[in-house]
């Protein structure tokens, strides 16, 4: 006979829900081998091929070379074993594995073929919004435990008929053991209500019926409930903003691909952002007069994301303008998913509803991401990319870190892979702790890590996550900026970096608000470096939400007239006694505070009704504008070198009296802020003999600042470390925190 070799092969990453185990069987019979593939829960997946040596071999190479578009193979352990004569090939029955971190694919948008199926009148597809195959349909959003099978997902509720178990039972088609497989005859089913009634018909041409009646629609959709209206209709969507109480936060766009082109100009790379599975909203330059002006208020950009659903597709496909797409929520609330709760709690908000009747095991909500300073950066990291884990080496010990109290995440860290939960929200609402909680246990029910001992969390002592780690096991507290450069560090694997944090608050190490901060980080060990100039913050989170206090605060410390803040008398008095008594007046060096006192004093945002707002409608304006030169002012605080924004500040009015428009003003104060920040990093990089800068936090986001921090820093001849894989804002601070307590370090 001829010589013949067996190999157990087991197979770690991105390998359950992806087509794998197909695509291991037609390998395998492929190369003429025999053996068997089979699930090991959330251990991977267990291969063994017996054969010829040249087939084992070209089957091995085929394994990483040709795996399926969805799988990602980070791992393949290899043993010999005697041959025991098998010649066929099968697909064993799932086990429950043996624990550690399993890896499952995100949410993926519906594919190619799919959408051919669901255009082809001979298909038995034809229209059914629900259709999905291996490649492609909703992951995170169904599963319910491991191993990845159809009883173990939201599925379980719809038997499939016998044209559905034929497909799924057929190792050489597309939907073998698709778990989300499902046709109009035995798949989940969409009903339109409207009025309060179930009405007859069509749901999705009903749906269409009432958006282009000017009617708000809620669609449930697979890992929550959007309401929709009419994108171009200012009517509607001032109506929308109303019903809600959002009066300025911006609404997302959902458009055919065709439609993007007369509202917004989107480069080659965000094309293919747009373009990818991931399917994200993007954020994008708006062609201003296209949609309604109270999709985006006050700002230059529009986020867009294309169909990534069937029933995306189906309901856009008759339309002849884009939707308003946002999530179906109340300030600070987590999104909708229940049918009695969309239907009760958005009774006054949507005119009419387009549901269905699967499950949702999970929320989640659409990832935003932007372009910044020329590099594609979340903005919020959750459908299309959770639970994929983030490879990353910090140590043995199983980890876990809960982030912040705004824009939080929960991260969980075991055997080289982060897991970073869906976004969750402002942990200060009772609803939104308890979608803590149970995302929490989701991750970890996923993944197979058992809860870790010491838990990450930040250093202010009162956030509800604080709180929650220190019920939990060994609270690990970490300094919030400190956080951010050390997840900034780990992204890259760098050991070293000087760090540039720009964000809005973070509770430091001396009570204080810090904010504008350049750390010195090596190996989890840290120092505070240098830092914008503490000012006053009359109020305390008072000030976030009134910056015409921190505009207030500014023109006080640079000897101005502070009734140039804008703020009403009685307010102005009360900020001023605050100050000048020390009452509830913290210092603060927070980027994001000096950008709301810049938008606050050129009157562009009196009030912040969304996080970031005052910031990104300063942004806005600065678009039109030019940076104005103006010298960069230094002095000592604390031992430490700080920029003097209240010299900065002093130079603004100066311009301004000069004739400065608000444009320029605008781009200058930016740019002046960037430029300080960055100087003061490529100081201490120096000093310390370090080849890294690093910016992180919310400001991070903002093209222009990051845009000038980039060409200051890569200008000096240094290497500039900007976020890929996390946002540079709270929403990437739990991976941080995962880093920073893997050094042992708070």
């Amino acid at each position: 006979m001829e010589e013949r070799v067996r190999k157990r092969i087991r197979v770690r990453g991105t390998v359950q829900g992806v087509g794998f185990r197909p695509f291991v069987y037609r390998t395998a019979v492929g190369h003429g081998l025999g053996g068997f593939v089979r699930n090991l829960g959330d251990a991977g997946v267990e291969v063994e091929v017996e054969g010829a040596p040249a087939a084992v071999a070209q089957f091995l190479v085929a394994l990483r070379r040709d795996a399926p578009p969805l799988a990602v193979v980070e791992a393949l352990e290899v043993e010999g074993l005697p041959p025991n004569g098998e010649g066929e090939f099968r697909i064993l029955p799932s086990t429950d594995g043996e624990g550690g971190a399993g890896a499952l694919p995100p949410d993926v948008a519906t594919c190619v073929p799919c959408l051919r199926d669901l255009a082809n009148p001979k298909s038995r597809y034809h229209g059914y919004w629900a259709t999905s195959c291996t490649d492609c349909g909703p992951r995170f959003t169904v599963i319910e435990g491991l191993p990845y099978d159809r009883p173990r997902t939201a599925f379980r509720d719809f038997p499939m008929c016998p044209d559905c178990a034929r497909e799924y039972t057929d190792p050489l088609n597309r939907r073998y053991h698709a778990q989300t497989i499902a046709c109009p005859a035995c798949g989940p089913k969409l009903r339109y209500l409207e009025d309060g009634e179930l009405r007859e018909g069509d749901p999705i041409a009903l749906a269409q019926r009432a958006l282009q009646a000017g009617r708000i629609v809620a669609v449930k959709g697979w890992g929550g409930t959007h309401l929709a209206c009419d994108a171009t209709a200012e009517a509607a969507v001032a109506e929308l903003r109303r019903r809600l109480g959002r009066s300025g936060q911006p609404f997302a766009v959902m458009a055919r691909e065709d439609q993007v082109p007369a509202f917004a100009s989107p480069a080659e790379e965000e094309w293919k952002l747009l373009r990818s599975p991931r399917r994200p909203i993007v954020v994008l330059p708006s062609r201003p007069g296209a949609l309604a002006p109270s999709v985006a208020p006050g700002l230059h950009t529009v986020g867009v994301m294309l169909p990534y659903t069937g029933l995306h597709h189906l309901l856009l496909a008759a339309l002849p303008f884009p939707l308003v797409m946002t999530s179906a929520n109340f300030p600070g609330e987590p999104m909708l998913i229940d049918d009695d709760r969309i239907l009760a709690e958005l009774a006054g908000v949507a005119d009419a509803f387009l549901l269905h009747n699967r499950r949702i095991a999970a929320r989640c909500d659409d990832s935003v991401v932007r372009l910044s300073a020329g590099v594609p950066t979340f903005l919020r990291r959750s459908r299309g990319w959770v639970p994929e884990p983030i490879p990353v080496d910090l140590g043995e010990e199983p980890l876990l870190a809960l982030g912040g109290d705004l824009n939080v995440t929960v991260g969980v860290y075991a055997r080289g892979r982060a897991f970073l939960s869906q976004h969750i929200g402002n942990t200060e609402h009772v609803a939104t702790a308890d979608f803590l909680r149970e995302a929490l246990d989701h991750l970890l029910r996923l993944t197979g890590i058992p809860l870790p001992r010491r838990i990450a969390c930040d250093l202010h002592p009162r956030f509800p996550t604080s709180r929650l780690a220190r019920e939990l096991g060994e609270a690990v507290p970490i300094q919030h900026h400190v956080a951010h450069v050390a997840g900034l560090g780990a992204e890259h694997g760098a050991e070293e970096l000087v760090g540039i944090a720009a964000d809005g608050y973070g509770y430091g190490e001396d009570g204080t608000a810090w904010g504008g901060e350049v750390i010195v980080w090596r190996r989890g060990a840290w120092r505070r470096a240098a830092s914008l100039s503490p000012v006053p913050l009359p109020g305390g989170d008072l000030a976030t939400l009134r910056p015409g206090r921190m505009a207030a605060s500014y023109l006080r410390a640079a000897g101005l007239d502070p009734a140039a803040a804008g703020l009403p008398p009685k307010e102005l008095q009360a900020a001023l006694f605050q100050i000048e008594r020390g009452v509830n007046c913290p210092p603060t060096t927070s980027a994001g505070r000096f950008l709301d006192a810049v938008a606050a004093w050129l009157g562009i945002a009196g009030e912040r009704t969304y996080e970031g707002e005052p910031a990104m409608r300063l942004e806005a304006v600065a678009a039109g504008g030019s940076p104005l030169d103006v010298p960069l002012a230094f002095r000592e605080v604390g031992g430490r070198p700080v920029l003097d924004t209240v010299a900065l500040f002093r130079s603004l009015v100066e311009l301004r009296e000069e004739g400065a428009s608000l444009p320029d003003l605008a781009a200058t104060a930016q740019a002046t802020l960037a430029r300080g920040l960055a100087q003061l990093a490529v100081e201490a990089a120096r000093r310390e003999g370090i080849g890294a800068v690093g910016l992180t936090g919310g400001v991070a986001v903002n093209d222009a600042i990051a845009s000038t921090v980039r060409s200051a820093v890569e200008g000096a001849g240094l290497r500039l470390l900007l976020h890929r894989l996390v946002p540079p804002g709270d929403g990437g601070l739990a991976f941080g925190q995962l880093a920073q307590a893997a050094r042992g370090r708070g």
